[in-house]
Order: C-alpha cells, then sequence, then structure tokens
C-alpha cells in the first residue's frame, strides 16, 4: 500500500513518552517507518495493509498516547429514508481515520469523530457528495448561513402544484368509474381518447415538474445498486405511466383486455407522497422549536465602549474584554463582571430562582438573562461558543442529534430493506403473471407498484430520531441537559439512584435552624449580640448565625476584642457586655453551666445540627442550632422516585448520625456515611453488583469520580465544573426535581419510540401482503397504488405526531422556575 499516515499524538512530555509510543507502533504488523516527534507532537508511518491505522490508533491509545480525535458535522442533502441513514452511516465509517458517525434523518446532519491528521472534513465530505448525497462541512470558524428556505413552504408549494394538476386526471378517470354520468358525459363530448391525452399531458407535467426530484435521486441510487425511497416511488410511477403510454399510443402491443390507463395512480402517488413530505417538513420543524428558541435568547446586537467610544456591533464580533453596556430591560450580551452600575438579574433561564439576583460591581452575569430596571456595565469574559447558553445549546444539539443503542436493529434492518422490497416487488409481479387470473398483467402492474409504493422505509428512519429530537429539546424545557446520547436510553432503564448529602439532598451550606433561649432571655436580643461577635469570623457557621439573624430583621451592633479559640469557639465585647459562642468545653472552662440546656443539645446532635452554646455578661443565654437545610422539594422528589419503582440510596462523606438523621427527613434507609471519594465509587459498585443499573447524583469535586464510574452521572447544575464535566446528564437548577424529571421523560421518550418502530415495522409487515394481493383470493381486494401512497405517507405522519406528543409530557411534578424565559416562548410553538 505505501502511503503515509500522521497521527496527532496527546500525552508527549518527553523523550521517554516518545520511546513508548514508538516501541506501541512499531508492534503493530501493518505499518513500517515509525517516527515520533515530540515537537510537532506527531507520529508518521507508512501502511503496508488494510487496517493499519485503527491497528495503530488502538496501539498508541494502550500505550496511554492516544491519538487526537476531532469532531465535524455535515449538513446533508438527499436524505429520505432509514435505507440513506445506513448508507451514509457505512459510507463515512468505511474512510480511514473516521472513528464514529451518528447520522440523523430528521434533522438532515452527520456529527462525524475522526482522527486529526488522518483524513479532512472537507474530503469527507467529496466522499459523501460522490455517494449521492451532496455534504456541506460546517466549519467552527464559518461565518454565519444565510436563512435557508423553509422547507415546508417549499414541499407544500410542490405538492400544490402537483394537486392542481393531479385532480383533473383523478375525476376523469376514477370519476368515470365511479360515476356513470360522467363516463357519459366523457364519452360523449370529448371522447375517451381525449380524456387519456389530457391525463397523458397532465401526469407527464406532475412527473417532469414536482415528481422530477424522485427521479433525479431514485435512479441514480437505484444504478449504484443503493437504491432507496425514491428508487421505490420512481419504480412505482414509472412503471404505471409507462403501461399507460403504451395503451394509449401503441395499443397493439398489448391485447384488446389489457388496454387501460394508470396515469391516475402515478399523478396521484407523487401527490400523496409530496402531501406526506410537506406534512414531515412542518412536523420536523416543530421538533426543532427549543433549540431556535434557545438560540433566540441571545441578541443579535451588543452595546460596547471601546476606546471611550460607544457602539453597537453584532454579537459575533464581540469578544473577550469589551465592555458591555446594558440597559434595563435588555439581555446580556455576554457571560461577564459587572464593573459598573447596580440593578437585579432574571437568572431564571438558568439558575431556576425565580427571583432576580441583585448585582453590583464584581458580580458575574451570564449571557441571555434579563436585567432589571438599573444600568449595568459588564466586562465580557465569555463570549459566543464559550458561554454558558452556548455551551446549553450545544449539549442539546448533541443529544438530539445522538444515535441511541436501540437504532442499531433498525439501521441494521433498513439498511437492506429497500433491495428486499424491490426483490417482493418482482416476485409478485411474476406471481401474478403465473397465476393470476384474467386479466394478468393489469393485475400484476397494480399490486407491483402497490409493493413498491406502500413499503417506503420513511417512518422506519424517523421512529427514533424524532422521538430524540422532541424527548431532548423538552427536557432542555424542564431544566434537564442531556450530555450523553445514550444517557437518554440508559436513564430509563435504572434500578438504583445514589445520591450525593451535601448540596444535592441539602442546600449545600449552613442556616441558623434553632434557637433555644434560657430563662429569661429575649430572643432579638440575644440574637443581637451573638450575631455581632460572630460577624467578625469567617467560618461558615458564624455566618450562617450572622444570615439568620438579618433575615429576621436583626441589625447586629459592633464587636470589640474579638478573638477566635480554635475548636472552641469565639469570644468579644458587644455594647459593653461580654460574649462567648461556643462549645460546652468553651463554656465549662468559662465556669458557665450549660445543664439547663445540655438534654436539648444532646437532640440536636442527634439530628444531625451543630449545637452551640452563648453566654452573656458569663450566664448561660441560649443554645443556638445549625444545620445544613434540606432542600424543600427533596422529600416528596425522593418518594416519587421511590413510586417509580427506582431504588434511593443516600452517600455521604459525613458521620453516621448526621447522615441517618438527614436520610430519615427525606425517607431514605438505605444509607453509606462516612466515605471518601473513592468510598462512593466503591458504593455504586455494590449497588449494581447483581445486575442493577445505577445512576448517581452530585454536585461537588468529590463526586466527580462516583459521577464518571456510574452508568449514568447526574450533575446539580449549581455545583461545580468539574462535576458537571464528568456527568452525563446535567440538570440547570438545583432542583432534585430535575432527576424525576429526567427519568420520568426518558422513560417517556423511550416508551415513545417503541410506539414508532411497532408502527412503522407493523405497519409494513401488514400491509406489504395486502399490497401483494393475499386478499384477493379470498376477498377479491387488490389494494390500489393510490391508497398505497396514502397509507405509506400517513405511516409517517402518524409516526411524526407520536413524537410531537412529547412536547406536552409533563412529570407531575412541580417544576421550578427553570427557563421562564424558554418555556414562554415555547409554548407558542406546541401545538
Amino acid at each position: 500500500m505505501d502511503q503515509s499516515v500522521s497521527f496527532s499524538v496527546q500525552g508527549l512530555s518527553c523523550g521517554s513518552c516518545v520511546g513508548r509510543a514508538d516501541k506501541a507502533l512499531r508492534a503493530v504488523p501493518e505499518i513500517d517507518d515509525v517516527a515520533v516527534n515530540l515537537a510537532t507532537h506527531t507520529a508518521r508511518f507508512t501502511l503496508n495493509a488494510p487496517g493499519g491505522i485503527a491497528a495503530a490508533a488502538r496501539a498508541l491509545a494502550d500505550a496511554g498516547y492516544p491519538a487526537r480525535e476531532s469532531e465535524a458535522v455535515f449538513e446533508i442533502s438527499g436524505m429520505s429514508c432509514a435505507s440513506c441513514v445506513g448508507r451514509i452511516d457505512r459510507l463515512l465509517r468505511a474512510q480511514p481515520g473516521v472513528t464514529g458517525a451518528e447520522v440523523n434523518l430528521a434533522t438532515g446532519k452527520a456529527r462525524v469523530t475522526y482522527l486529526d491528521g488522518v483524513v479532512r472534513p472537507d474530503a469527507l465530505a467529496e466522499v459523501l457528495t460522490a455517494g449521492g448525497y451532496p455534504a456541506r462541512w460546517q466549519a467552527p470558524d464559518a461565518a454565519p448561513v444565510s436563512e435557508q428556505p423553509d422547507p415546508a413552504r417549499a414541499e407544500g408549494r410542490r405538492a400544490a402544484i402537483a394537486a392542481v394538476l393531479a385532480l383533473p386526471v383523478f375525476v376523469m378517470e376514477m370519476g368515470s368509474h365511479m360515476i356513470p354520468a360522467l363516463h357519459m358525459a366523457i364519452a360523449n363530448t370529448i371522447g375517451m381518447q381525449a380524456s387519456w391525452l389530457i391525463q397523458f399531458a397532465l401526469t407527464t407535467a406532475v412527473l417532469a415538474g414536482p415528481g422530477l426530484q424522485f427521479y433525479r435521486k431514485g435512479i441514480p441510487a437505484l444504478l449504484r445498486a443503493a437504491p432507496d425511497m425514491n428508487s421505490l416511488v420512481a419504480l412505482g410511477t414509472a412503471a404505471a405511466y409507462l403501461y399507460s403510454v403504451v395503451a394509449l399510443f401503441a395499443p397493439a402491443l398489448l391485447p384488446e383486455g389489457l388496454r387501460a390507463v394508470y396515469f391516475e395512480a402515478a399523478a396521484v402517488i407523487v401527490v400523496l407522497i409530496l402531501v406526506g413530505r410537506w406534512l414531515e417538513a412542518r412536523a420536523k420543524g416543530r421538533t426543532g422549536a427549543a433549540i431556535r428558541k434557545l438560540m433566540a435568547l441571545t441578541p443579535e446586537v451588543a452595546r460596547v465602549r471601546r476606546a471611550g467610544q460607544t457602539q453597537d456591533i453584532p454579537i459575533s464580533q464581540l469578544r473577550v474584554g469589551d465592555e458591555v453596556i446594558v440597559r434595563p430591560g435588555e439581555r446580556i450580551a455576554a457571560d461577564g463582571e459587572v464593573i459598573e452600575g447596580a440593578s437585579h438579574v432574571d437568572e431564571a433561564m438558568i439558575t431556576g430562582e425565580p427571583l432576580p439576583v441583585e448585582k453590583a460591581p464584581g458580580a458575574q452575569v451570564t449571557g441571555g438573562t434579563v436585567n432589571g430596571t438599573g444600568s449595568l456595565v459588564v466586562r465580557a469574559s465569555h463570549v459566543g461558543s464559550d458561554t454558558v447558553l452556548a455551551r446549553i445549546v450545544g449539549m442539546v444539539e448533541r443529544a438530539q442529534g445522538a444515535r441511541l443503542p436501540i437504532q442499531g436493529l433498525v439501521d441494521r434492518i433498513t439498511l437492506w430493506f429497500v433491495p428486499v422490497v424491490i426483490g417482493l416487488a418482482l416476485l409478485t409481479v411474476l406471481a401474478w403473471l403465473l397465476f393470476g387470473p384474467s386479466p394478468a398483467l393489469t393485475h400484476a402492474l397494480v399490486a407491483g407498484v402497490s409493493v413498491l409504493i406502500i413499503a417506503c422505509p420513511c417512518a422506519m428512519g424517523l421512529a427514533t430520531p424524532t422521538s430524540i429530537m422532541v424527548g431532548t429539546g423538552r427536557a432542555a424545557e424542564l431544566g434537564v441537559l442531556f450530555r450523553k446520547g445514550d444517557a437518554l436510553q440508559s436513564l430509563g432503564q435504572i434500578t438504583h439512584i445514589a445520591l450525593d448529602k451535601t448540596g444535592t439532598i441539602t442546600r449545600g451550606h449552613p442556616a441558623l435552624s434553632d434557637v433555644i433561649l434560657a430563662a429569661g432571655q429575649d430572643e432579638s436580643d440575644v440574637l443581637a449580640h451573638v450575631a455581632a461577635a460572630e460577624a467578625l469570623s469567617e467560618h461558615p457557621v458564624a455566618r450562617a448565625i450572622v444570615q439568620g439573624a438579618q433575615a429576621q430583621g436583626i441589625v447586629p451592633g459592633q464587636a470589640e476584642n474579638f478573638r477566635s479559640d480554635t475548636g472552641l469557639g469565639i469570644r468579644a465585647r458587644v455594647e459593653g457586655r461580654a460574649i462567648l459562642v461556643g462549645s460546652a468545653r468553651m463554656m465549662a472552662e468559662a465556669g458557665i453551666d450549660t445543664a439547663p440546656l445540655d438534654a436539648r443539645a444532646h437532640d440536636l446532635a442527634r439530628t444531625g445540627r451543630t449545637a452551640l452554646f452563648a453566654a452573656i455578661d458569663g450566664e448561660l443565654a441560649a443554645l443556638i442550632g445549625v444545620s445544613d437545610p434540606v432542600k424543600p422539594e427533596a422529600r416528596s422528589a425522593i418518594a416519587a422516585l421511590q413510586d417509580m419503582g427506582v431504588k434511593v440510596t443516600m452517600i455521604s462523606g459525613d458521620g453516621e448520625a448526621t447522615a441517618r438523621a438527614v436520610a430519615a427527613e427525606v425517607g431514605i434507609t438505605d444509607v453509606v456515611a462516612g466515605v471518601m471519594p473513592d468510598g462512593k465509587v466503591a458504593s455504586v459498585d455494590r449497588l449494581r453488583a447483581n445486575g442493577g443499573t445505577v445512576a448517581f447524583v452530585g454536585d461537588g469535586i468529590n463526586d466527580a469520580p462516583a459521577l464518571a464510574h456510574a452508568n449514568i452521572g447526574i450533575a446539580i447544575g449549581t455545583g461545580t465544573d468539574i462535576a458537571i464535566e464528568a456527568a452525563d446528564v446535567v440538570l440547570m437548577s438545583g432542583d432534585l426535581g430535575g432527576v424525576v424529571r429526567a427519568v420520568a421523560l426518558s422513560r417517556a421518550t423511550l416508551r415513545n419510540i417503541r410506539q414508532n418502530l411497532f408502527w412503522a415495522f407493523g405497519y409494513n409487515a401488514l400491509l406489504i401482503p395486502v399490497a401483494a394481493g393475499v386478499l384477493y383470493p379470498a376477498l377479491g381486494v387488490l389494494l390500489s397504488p393510490v391508497l398505497a401512497a396514502g397509507a405509506m405517507a400517513l405511516s409517517s405522519v402518524f409516526v411524526l405526531g407520536n413524537a410531537l406528543r412529547l412536547r406536552r409530557f409533563d412529570t407531575g411534578q412541580p417544576a421550578p422556575a427553570t427557563h421562564r424565559d424558554q418555556g414562554r416562548a415555547l409554548e407558542e410553538a406546541t401545538p
């Protein structure tokens, strides 16, 4: 072969790395002349046998220096059915250097993973185009594509033209059969010969105009021995049309009893299929509504201040470091930091919090959120595709274009489906010619054309991707983002959910929970003095006490002589009074008797709260409880998961008493406490030891290993970036009810896909024999090609309509105010 190949290699950092990578490649028998370069981070070699590229990539990966992969997205024309999807997938995967491909009929796109340096995206586009599927590579840095014509409008126009031309044909031919008076009127005026000539002219216009696309795409595919649904339509309509032309212009070639025309079948078949495509295009447009509405949240123009000058620029020209002026009521154009002004910003689309958040210099803001009544100047830190909103859109797009494991069976079947249908049509014709009653040729033609038309596998190709598109779009509206495609299927199959405690079940930050007063004390007075002393401490418990006092409208005074005793507590003077806040040991050392409140302190500790004593001027004043409060929706969400048949376990690094107290509060009986990050991974393994499928829900850095290790990792969106990157599913708010929504919607989407596949396969399994004439011997019924075309179109519309039902999916869980803007915008697109 002697083909030279160059890989871009990751992980090369020293000469030893180069040596190990070189050794790994030289052990691959299919390649020669290996050269690994540290400066360029490349590996170059020569192929001497097929399969060398894949073998070399595996060798590098096993050695710990994987070849660098990139991803390209292609817009593909000419995809019309599941057979097209299978062929495009096979074309792409056959190219050296391609490691993965996901082809989506509903979006008309293919997402390809390839090895850097081995193959170029433009070369892949050329391969697809040469294979009969014109492709355009969506370069990451390409200028935005101008608005494309609405495909539904174009399909509707073609269908309308075809219908206007076909209506007279249908009336003259079918009307003559059904209404004797009409037949007599035509015979006594223009005559049947003239009627056939008019039908010929109009049908020719239909096939050469709106129907020409079937021949332009179907015949070349047939000649390449890769027939698709266009080939089936082209063969069926051409057979009916050519038979009619012979009967009209060369009747002597046919026996007298077979001289009939089927122009109306050819014309009406084209009309019905075009109407079906128009309905499909309209439905497909609605399946992508979620993406369009999300993208619409970013303003098109930003007002920036550059070199002292204020100007309006397109959002695409915004740069990191730009100072963006945000006027009242406007959407913020980019992620960044407030440097001037003060306002409140509605962040419900990101966080789910219904109340606007106060923003002042130093505060962070997110692009797409809505400014309130004040003016802000924001220094952009992330623009374009790096913003939070753009990453959300990217996750939704990736999920919508995903290829679920369930699709594998469909692809394997549909790849051979069209050739098998053509074979069945030929067998049908042969059987009618050999065994059919007179006129056998007419019956053979009708049955053969009906088989070709009714078996178009459009519904099969649309069954899975349309449900995925609608389901993931609805999920985004509900605040659930699927980062990885197969998570949509896997999440619906889980048997166990493991929940981290802190930040997942609880709020993740301490709050004042109890103030138990000693005899003769006033709560406001005690809190005012204690909060004043604690205001000088940086401890999280101190902040919780101060915030708790402020929430009650108490304004702490000024503290003096503050001192912190590590592990014990703090002491200070407030308004001339000596204040001590701390443990029982601290009180004992100060000679303060805590016996009146000791029992209550033990009760607080037993329920997972931190108990602190407060003393004023040497006398016990109060017992203060601080806890990490449980999220208000946690108990109902966990109960909903258990009602769905999912076993719930809580895994925490906290002590046994605290963990069990929280678990009891939210209704969890299976608790694993006191574990480190590796212990959480071991707990996940224990849960799936008996063949279970486990999802882990967490939010912190220490949760990342378990998130990555579980079958499905679900990250709370208010958590750390590391946790989010390790997860398969992201909940955009901290609402634990999002887990319920994610599982319920995943199950509903899978159920919807199964319904679609059952219909698509069942439709063909039932109606192909009917079209072939299996009912004729018993009932004398032979399916008309026109009815076959109508049934085929309706099958696709049924699948799309069933998928669109997911847009109204309601989990029964009260959703937070998440994505108020998306929800409002999506309502208008919901059928």
